[in-house]
């Protein structure tokens, strides 16, 4: 006869916070290595891996006026843009920001200059027809010596 295996063993909980850790890992993982990538000067080409993966809704526009208001509208119109890029003003660090996106869906761009300026930088370049990658590696090679 088979040995049954008992569900709540302390191994198997350790096994599956292990897994959960590592499937943290490696969705962490592609934003990490985009963002070495860009600082190494090697070519992204993976659009996929520069997704922050923010998933929140970002504030109405309504809610701002002017170029704050502008800067809304643009994350609320192409949140897939701006969650692949990286914002320069250190919110990832110094507050635990996804990416660009993130900064949008409370009053955190409204008050920061850079969000707003890469969010308008984005949205220019794709009505220009650039695509993902060349607005990430432009905002990259623009504002990189802003984060250090």
């Amino acid at each position: 006869m088979a040995k049954s295996i008992k569900q709540n063993t302390p191994q198997n909980k350790w096994l599956i916070i292990g897994i959960a850790l590592l499937a943290a890992i490696g969705f962490s993982g592609g934003y990490i290595l985009s963002r070495y990538l860009a600082d190494s000067g090697e070519e992204i080409t993976d659009i996929a891996s520069l997704r922050g993966g923010e998933t929140r809704q970002t504030l109405s526009p309504a809610n701002f006026t002017g170029t704050t208001s502008k800067a809304y509208q643009i994350a609320k119109e192409i949140p897939e843009v701006l969650d692949s890029l990286y914002c320069y003003c250190n919110c990832k660090r110094d507050h635990g920001h996804k990416s660009l996106l993130t900064c949008y869906v409370d009053d955190h761009a409204a008050y920061c200059g850079v969000c707003m300026d890469e969010a308008i930088i984005a949205y220019d370049m794709l009505k220009q027809g650039k695509d993902i990658l060349s607005i990430r590696r432009f905002i990259d090679k623009k504002y990189s010596s802003y984060s250090h």
